[in-house]
């Protein structure tokens, strides 16, 4: 149906839109990838970001502890190069007295020294720099990691509330597939005040025409066919929180909220007859409940559009006007 697509959609646009949130890497290979991909696919891949993030910290930390001895020998190789280095610029001129030969010798040594000082300063530079580019990349994966654990909550969140949209589509699916005519059901169709007992008598198809109104008292009364909805139905306006009561006696198939319907009651009056009482504040019933006719469902509720209450009766899966059958 309608609303089942609707969720997936919802579900979809949920997933790219937290990956396009994604720090620059991830929105690169991840987001082209979710509007192309199922919505499992595009949790995968983001799961696969994670775990590349988890791979890439473990290895950035063990070669971060590998660097400590290394920076620590380069800098005690330096010092001990440079004390070599000191002590042979201290000589100055003093291999003069051995000779043009011991002076070059002397030359070459204090050369060498410079050399190998030099690049154990630049060894220790290297190794000290890399230790700053692994603290750098350290607190990017922590960012990251706290970026994507944000979109796979979002995304956990959105496929949970599909999986539950889908639980009461499957719900409300189920209400209209078994009725009374099966020799299992129990219900108990006796009224238990005077008027529910006239309007009860013969069962439901004979109650045409004689239905108990669901509202207390005179109300505003309109046809409606709201969108997402299967209709014809009506739109019953009365003041929030006034009793919705069962228009005659039955088994309560389906209470919670569905879709375009919000908090929804419908109950099972037998050979596959339905009433559906929609917009709802509060729900007074459980499924499987056996209620009477004039039993209280719930609560008249206002979902943005004016507090009202949206009625239809149903055969089957077949939405039937409900006038006639209330005596309008």
């Amino acid at each position: 149906m309608k609303t089942r697509h609707v969720s997936l959609a919802l579900f979809v646009a949920a997933a790219a839109s937290a990956l396009a949130g994604a720090p620059p890497s991830a929105e690169a290979q991840l987001a082209p990838r979710a509007q192309t991909t199922s919505p499992a696919l595009a949790l995968a891949a983001l799961d696969r970001k994670i775990a590349d993030l988890d791979a890439e910290e473990e290895g950035s930390k063990r070669e971060l502890a590998d660097l400590g001895s290394k920076i620590a020998d380069a800098h005690a190789r330096a010092l001990g190069r440079g004390r070599v280095f000191y002590k042979l610029t201290r000589a100055g001129m003093l291999p003069v007295g051995g000779g043009f030969n011991a002076l070059v010798t002397h030359a070459y040594r204090v050369e060498r020294a410079r050399h190998a000082l030099a690049r154990d300063l630049a060894e220790e530079r290297r190794l000290r720099g890399r230790g700053a580019e692994l603290s750098h990349t350290l607190e990017r994966v922590a960012r990251d990691r706290v970026s994507l654990g944000s979109q796979r909550s979002a995304m956990d969140a959105a496929r949970l509330a599909v999986e539950d949209e889908t639980r009461r589509q499957q719900a409300f699916d189920r209400a209209f597939t078994s009725s009374a005519g099966s020799s299992d059901y129990v219900a108990v169709y006796g009224a238990t005040g005077a008027p529910s007992d006239s309007v009860n008598l013969g069962g439901f198809v004979s109650a045409r025409g004689r239905l108990l109104f669901p509202l207390i008292g005179r109300a505003e009364v309109k046809p409606a066919r709201r969108e997402g909805t299967d209709g014809p139905g009506l739109e019953i306006k009365a003041a929030v929180g006034a009793p919705v009561r069962a228009v005659f006696a039955g088994r309560v198939a389906f209470a919670d909220r569905y879709g375009p319907y919000g908090r929804l009651v419908i109950v099972d009056h037998g050979d596959h007859y339905y009433s559906v009482s929609g917009n709802l504040a509060n729900i007074d019933v459980k499924v499987g409940m056996d209620v009477s006719a004039g039993e209280r469902l719930g609560t008249v509720g206002d979902e943005g559009r004016g507090a009202m209450l949206y009625f239809e009766i149903r055969h089957g899966t077949e939405t039937v006007p409900p006038g006639p059958w209330l005596g309008l």
